[in-house]
């Protein structure tokens, strides 16, 4: 399904930060969401890549990657567990349990599928710890993976003095 207006006006990052153009499938059971990211060369940090055919061929940065999780942990928070960013909800990394990059994701090349699961979530009534697993794929040719930790917060609810990023560490160096 195309990108719905509200879910673009919702995000954390305009249009050029939110690196997806689709969403393929939103599986609320299994707490799966796949979307579509195109791959061009005006990609951030893509345009600035100095390239050489063999030595650096220009593709889609590591931390491009890194970023596109949290936009796909923001689709299953917006559709999946119904959070709005308008009404006080904001997420952040909190941990990156494991990352590996399989395979250049050329540029320019097919549009990257990536697909979002949570594999754990802990609710409370103003935070929520999530923890996903990501595998992203170029054509059929694995490109990425990682497991990851994210932290949900309701900031309305936050005390004043607390701040989302402080909160998100506590959480982070406390899961284990």
């Amino acid at each position: 399904m195309a990108l719905d207006p509200d879910f673009v006006a919702d995000c954390f990052y305009g249009p050029g930060g939110q690196l997806i153009d689709e969403i393929l499938r939103i599986d609320a059971e299994t707490h799966v969401v796949v979307c579509r990211m195109p791959v061009s060369a005006d990609l951030p940090l893509t345009r600035e890549q100095v390239v050489h055919p063999v030595r650096h061929p220009q593709h889609v940065s590591g931390a491009l990657m890194v970023h596109a999780t949290g936009i796909v942990a923001f689709v299953h928070a917006y559709y999946v567990l119904g959070l709005r960013h308008r009404e006080g909800w904001v997420g952040y990394g909190a941990r990156i349990e494991s990352a590996r990059f399989h395979n250049l994701a050329h540029v320019p090349g097919e549009a990257l599928v990536l697909t979002g699961r949570a594999t754990q979530i802990r609710k409370g009534q103003k935070r929520i710890l999530a923890k996903y697993a990501f595998e992203f794929r170029q054509s059929e040719k694995l490109v990425y993976q990682s497991t990851q930790t994210a932290m949900w917060l309701q900031t309305n609810a936050l005390p004043t003095e607390e701040s989302p990023g402080s909160a998100a560490a506590e959480a982070s160096s406390s899961d284990d």
